[in-house]
């Protein structure tokens, strides 16, 4: 395991140097006595806190985080299990989850934050805004859902059998046969590894974010406890909140991508709908990776919701 250097991300070092320069890497020692690793970067009067996807990292908001960064104080932190906050844990629920970032809210003293969540983070940016309403100045959610994942993932697009059920039993074999897991990792990694050598010697230098940011993240999934990355999938199927949307107080934005096959925009517009006064802003060419192909849009999108929390709490 590494902290977030340069050398770790070495793809990213040439754009972000004077970001990651910044980053104070951290460490808090849970109520149930589990390790969690956070980052901090800046000191601005206001706080945003960066909810990952799940196996992703600080890497994933490099371009929110350049553009944003002289504004506000940052806080992301790898999830119990993964990466710097490895190690057993028998609790790796969605509702956990939230627990570890209201404590590392207040370790470092913030009242109110505002929750910037993509996927899994979504999830979680949730679950927090409905338990401690009073801690989330506002949410922009990002290409996620309310939940349910495998029963919402792929629609409209594809509708399995028994999809949930099949899903889980296929997670259950993934984990429970090294061998197998070996395998399908490196089945996973290679052609992402191909994708990135075919482009550089094609462009050079000029690697899109995308491809960078797909590398180092099946990088990172390769090299954590994969077996808990594959739980994480199964906690956030039974993970659901939608029934309590209505509840959400806290000033929100959801963002989707129009070709996001894990959590289609059909969900972002579900959560909008339901969440009072949300708004729904559709990147109709992005994936699921939209952090990634459109920062700067996805930049406009977070600077105007910002701008207008402030103005709604008089700030």
């Amino acid at each position: 395991m590494q902290s977030f250097n340069p050398n770790y991300s070495r793809g990213f070092v040439m754009p972000y140097e004077e970001v990651f320069a910044q980053i104070s890497n951290r460490r808090l020692l849970t109520d149930d006595g589990h390790q969690l690793a956070y980052q901090v970067i800046g000191d601005g009067d206001e706080t945003l806190v960066l909810a990952n996807g799940l196996g992703g990292r600080l890497y994933a908001w490099l371009g929110l985080i350049e553009r944003l960064n002289p504004r506000y104080r940052i806080i992301s932190w790898d999830y119990r299990g993964l990466f710097e906050s490895e190690g057993a844990s028998p609790d790796l629920s969605v509702h956990r989850h939230a627990s570890d970032l209201l404590a590392i809210l207040n370790e470092e003293q913030i009242e109110a934050a505002h929750l910037i969540g993509w996927s899994m983070g979504v999830q979680v940016s949730l679950e927090v805004a409905l338990r401690q309403a009073q801690r989330v100045a506002s949410l922009v959610l990002i290409n996620g859902t309310y939940g349910q994942v495998f029963s919402t993932a792929f629609q409209p697009f594809l509708q399995l059998p028994r999809q949930p059920i099949v899903l889980h039993g296929l997670m259950e074999q993934l984990r429970n046969r090294p061998t197998l897991l070996r395998f399908t990792r490196k089945g996973v990694r290679w052609p992402t590894e191909a994708l990135f050598w075919l482009r550089k010697a094609t462009l050079g230098r000029r690697q899109s974010t995308l491809t960078l940011g797909l590398r180092q993240y099946f990088r990172d999934v390769s090299t954590t406890d994969t077996r808990a990355y594959l739980q994480l999938f199964q906690e956030l199927d039974a993970h659901c909140v939608y029934h309590r949307l209505s509840s959400v107080r806290a000033p929100t934005t959801v963002i989707s991508g129009g070709f996001d096959y894990l959590t289609p925009a059909a969900q972002s517009r579900q959560m909008a709908r339901r969440i009072p006064n949300a708004q729904h802003v559709n990147l109709a060419m992005g994936t699921h990776f939209v952090l990634l192909e459109r920062p700067e849009a996805v930049y406009q999108a977070v600077n105007k919701h910002l701008t207008q929390s402030r103005t709604m709490t008089g700030e």
